[in-house]
């Protein structure tokens, strides 16, 4: 299942939040394109330098970095499917604080997991999985307009948010639970995990003005 829109509210404001980290991780991956391995190296959080307490600039960079062109595509679509409407809801500093809280966390909750490894990490899956908690609290009813692929066939459809996000959760816990049989993968499950826990969590300390207006037909 693809996010495309949440389909249930229109946007009362324009969320320039949300699309300025779009850019970003558009401008960071491009930046990674012209300036090659040596590039993202050298701003991919490693887990065994943060946990020694070196390269801790890394836990920011990271967060905008990709590891290819389905990455951050995949990404990019999962982040304007539920951030705008959080953004109006939060208010746009408090959801950017809310964001990068939620990347820092995700990233913690990997290094804490494996915190010897040498595996470079790097990617917005996790500050994303945040937003994606944040909403399913805030918006647990609203109609997330989808693409569903069953075998070759494609269809779209409108999901309830709650039931699509925590659809992907269990699958998150799922893999995580093969990797750890596996003792390997390249995906950061527990990175995911943190987030969208850290979202739901947190969300309703970062909720504002623009929440309320919603709920109060103003």
């Amino acid at each position: 299942m693809i996010p495309l829109s949440d389909e249930s509210r229109p946007l009362s404001s324009i969320p320039a939040v949300t699309a300025s980290i779009i850019a970003a991780n558009g401008m960071v991956f491009l930046l990674e394109l012209i300036n090659g391995d040596a590039f993202v190296q050298q701003w991919s959080l490693v887990p065994r330098d943060v946990s020694a307490g070196h390269h801790l600039l890394t836990l920011l960079t990271a967060m905008f970095m990709h590891g290819s062109w389905s990455h951050i595509i995949g990404n990019m679509i999962f982040l304007w499917a539920f951030g705008p409407e959080l953004e109006v809801a939060m208010g746009g500093f408090p959801y950017l604080c809310f964001y990068l809280l939620g990347g820092f966390v995700a990233f913690a909750a990997q290094i804490v997991m494996d915190p010897s490894s040498t595996v470079p990490n790097l990617g917005a899956s996790g500050a994303i999985a945040c937003v994606m908690g944040g909403f399913m609290v805030t918006y647990p009813r609203d109609r997330i307009r989808t693409l569903l692929f069953l075998g070759w066939f494609v269809r779209v459809t409108f999901v309830p948010a709650a039931l699509l996000i925590g659809f992907w959760f269990v699958t998150q816990l799922f893999s995580l639970g093969e990797v750890t049989d596996q003792q390997g993968g390249g995906v950061a499950y527990m990175a995911h995990i943190g987030g969208l826990i850290f979202g739901v969590v947190s969300a309703r300390f970062f909720e504002g003005s623009g929440l309320r207006s919603q709920q109060f037909g103003k």
